[in-house]
């Protein structure tokens, strides 16, 4: 797609040295051997910046059919002073078991028991689901991630303690069988329940059980004699101890469906060397076939790219993840795997018939530290900066068409904007994680970080228009899908101080997008209709449960959203078993929700010296200080000569303050904004009196909100209103996908506190 333009260079020199200094340093490759595989591991495990991430850590490495390492690091379970062995202690794979059932699928296909074309309903006739698309889901479909299905991910209390629990594969997939929503093959999602399905279809079409099916014509003939989807007795007895972050140990928890073919699999560094080498080996290890030739060439290939510096996926694997300036190769297969307290990496490179594996028990960034430096030594080719075409960069005008709000298909609070750059070929990328940042058009629809060096790409229609967004930081397994122009509503005039948030969150698809509605910009938002937004920013679902904690909840229609903030510990009612739903929320109740399901994360005490002004309860206070300092609220809060800030504490939340909010909560860059407070608190003793403090507001000053932000920014408009990881959710906050029962514990400060 590059125009070719001689004598262009393809980035401008800021880009060119940042993608210099971003890349592994590209020395000459060490030549892959026993002893150097032995010497790189031991060095990369002794090297102290590696110890946070792991408690045990497994690995394997192969090379021209021969085992070249496998190794043990750490403890299998600390308490017990148990050390790692390659070929003894489990590990939850998680995500890699994607693979397997690829290989099992892939089996059937041989047999011709199974047409990767053919519709997953031929299989699964019993399925119930709406498709108005025209277009069949494929078994292929499920394969590439490219389904088109809602997102259907594990629930939180599909992770349980109850170790002799029965679940089975075809009640989950008939009970929570979600309907296609985008055309099928048109955008890439990763889809853990497109996988569970294939399971099931494997069994459906074998007529064998799924782990039984997987233990006789794959774990069997290659001889992964450890390996199993079943957590039996003897697995628990060789099965590592999971960690959290923190170090502390996790007790064994069985998962749902109890035989999960998309994440359930347990399996050590040795097993996993065999399939390695069979793999790598045509389909065949020690004279047992477990792939024809043809299908280990068809799991090797992808089939769906953004850009060809950014494909997606093959018959389960995924691509590697991006090397600064060289993007992700597609001579690379890999499959990444998460669990709570476990994380696992399977990279295999058929071109050089070498492959490693490794797994740990503790869910985290280790392979991300280990994949970049084991390419750095032995493949630093691939790591090298990409071979760009010469391409003259779009004028500003043309890029404007990429400009807007998009939304991971699967992590819906996963936000990202758009707007013009600072010059020709730019446009600046903004989110609630990493903040704004500059990117450089290199191709027509492919754009180079300046921070970092990696990729981002675009889909674009057949009208060249950008439809789906690839990412290297927020979800790089899946896209993120443009937001429509927004329509605006009939009672919000396009200079309204809120018509900005407000078309924003219309383009995400939060509200109509319908010209004709009204919106209601000043009607008071009621207690349980706050709860119900701020839940659905955050992929919260109802809850499920019949008992509800308040007796007035009985029969309203948004019951289950606040039955679901009580389990969170976002809500705790008015001390007399009652909730008062209909009542209008006052803004003070509103902060001290958001604050619950924060303060864990951001202590009071980094708010103690932000300034009050107006009346505030001191129940409500430390909640009110920190959505001051944090920048979560609209154009209703301003600072006094002095700094201080009136949050109208004691007034009703109207729809409009509320959509400033919410947007607030999807963009607004806390951790960076807590990270400046922090460094204006520690600088603070060492500053002259007579000035102001690194990041603090001088007399009359508004901060911004890249320094200690108290004053929110308004989205960009340019003048005009605003257009258009097996991953378990994440932890409950505003803005991150959450999970009934996954709050923080701590209590509101004062039982009179009627939230």
């Amino acid at each position: 797609m590059a125009q070719d333009v001689p004598d262009e260079a393809p980035l401008s020199e800021s880009t060119q040295a940042s993608v210099a200094q971003a890349a592994p340093g590209l020395a000459e490759a060490r030549e892959l051997t026993a002893e150097s595989a032995k010497a790189f591991l031991d060095e990369f495990f002794a090297d102290p910046t590696t110890d946070p991430y792991y408690t045990g850590a497994s690995v394997a490495i192969i090379k021209d059919g021969e085992v070249l390492a496998e190794s043990g690091y750490g403890l299998a379970d600390a308490e017990q002073e148990a050390a790692v062995d390659p070929q003894e202690t489990l590990f939850r794979v998680a995500s890699v078991s994607k693979t397997f059932t690829a290989v099992a699928i892939m089996q059937l296909v041989e047999q011709g028991l199974i047409e990767l074309g053919g519709d997953i309903r031929d299989y699964l006739p019993e399925l119930e689901f709406d498709n108005t698309t025209g277009m069949p889901v494929t078994v292929a479909d499920l394969l590439l991630h490219l389904s088109g299905l809602e997102v259907r991910d594990p629930k939180p209390t599909d992770l349980h303690p109850d170790l002799d629990r029965v679940v089975e594969i075809e009640d989950v997939v008939m009970s929570r069988m979600p309907d296609v929503v985008r055309e099928p093959g048109s955008a890439y999602m990763y889809d853990n329940f497109g996988y569970q399905m294939l399971g099931l279809i494997v069994q459906e079409v074998s007529g064998e059980r799924f782990e039984d099916y997987v233990q006789t014509h794959i774990f069997e003939p290659l001889g992964m004699d450890s390996s199993t989807f079943v957590l039996t007795d003897q697995a628990l007895e060789q099965l590592a101890t999971g960690y959290d972050p923190a170090g502390n140990p996790l007790e064994p928890y069985a998962v749902t469906p109890t035989v999960m073919p998309e994440g359930g699999m347990l399996s050590t560094a040795g097993d996993m060397t065999r399939f390695m080498l069979a793999f790598l080996g045509e389909g065949e290890l020690d004279g047992q076939r477990v792939l024809s030739e043809a299908s280990v060439r068809e799991m090797e290939q992808y089939r769906a790219y953004v850009h060809e510096l950014l494909p997606d996926t093959t018959y389960g694997f995924e691509a590697p993840m991006q090397l600064p300036g060289a993007g992700s190769s597609d001579a690379i297969v890999t499959k990444a795997g998460d669990l709570i307290g476990f994380s696992s990496y399977l990279v295999l490179l058929p071109e050089e018939e070498t492959g490693f594996f490794l797994t740990y028990n503790q869910q985290g960034v280790l392979r991300n530290l280990f994949y970049p430096a084991f390419m750095a030594a032995f493949f630093p080719e691939y790591a090298a900066p990409a071979a760009l075409d010469d391409f003259t960069p779009q004028a500003a005008g043309e890029l404007d068409k990429f400009t807007g709000y998009y939304a991971d298909l699967r992590l819906r609070p996963f936000v990202t904007q758009l707007t013009p750059g600072e010059g020709d070929g730019t446009l600046t990328i903004a989110d609630a994680f990493l903040g704004a940042r500059q990117l450089q058009q290199v191709d027509d629809n492919l754009f180079v970080d300046e921070l970092t060096g990696q990729f981002t790409g675009f889909r674009l229609d057949e009208m060249g228009e950008p439809t789906y967004m690839k990412e290297p930081y927020l979800n790089p397994l899946g896209y993120a899908v443009k937001g429509e122009a927004a329509a605006g509503f009939a009672d919000v005039s396009a200079d309204d101080p809120y018509a900005a948030f407000i078309h924003a969150l219309q383009s995400l698809g939060y509200y109509p997008n319908d010209n004709e509605a009204m919106f209601g910009p000043e009607v008071a938002v009621s207690r349980a209709e706050y709860v119900q937004r701020l839940l659905a920013v955050s992929m919260v679902q109802p809850s499920a449960s019949s008992e509800l904690a308040f007796a007035d909840l009985e029969g309203h229609p948004l019951a289950g959203y606040v039955q679901a903030a009580y389990e969170l510990g976002m809500v705790q009612g008015s001390g007399d078993a009652r909730f008062e739903p209909d009542r209008p929320v006052q803004r003070q109740e509103a902060a001290v929700m958001v604050w619950r399901l924060l303060q864990a994360q951001y202590p009071n005490e980094l708010f103690a010296d932000v300034a009050l002004a107006g009346e505030t309860a001191a129940w409500a206070e430390p909640a009110v200080r920190m959505m001051v300092a944090l920048g979560l609220y609209g154009p209703e809060v301003e600072l006094d000569g002095q700094g201080a800030a009136d949050y109208r504490s004691r007034v009703a939340m109207n729809r409009e303050q509320l959509a400033a909010l919410l947007y607030r909560i999807l963009t607004q860059p806390t951790d960076q904004i807590v990270a400046a407070q922090q460094s204006a608190q520690q600088a603070a003793p060492e500053a002259d009196p007579g000035e102001a403090a690194p990041g603090e507001d001088a007399p009359g000053e508004a901060a911004t909100s890249q320094d200690a932000p108290r004053e929110a920014q308004e989205p960009a408009t340019d003048g005009a209103p605003a257009e258009e990881q097996l991953q378990t959710p994440a932890e409950a906050s505003p803005a991150a996908p959450a999970s009934a029962g996954q709050g923080p514990d701590e209590q509101a400060p004062d039982a009179q506190d009627a939230a």
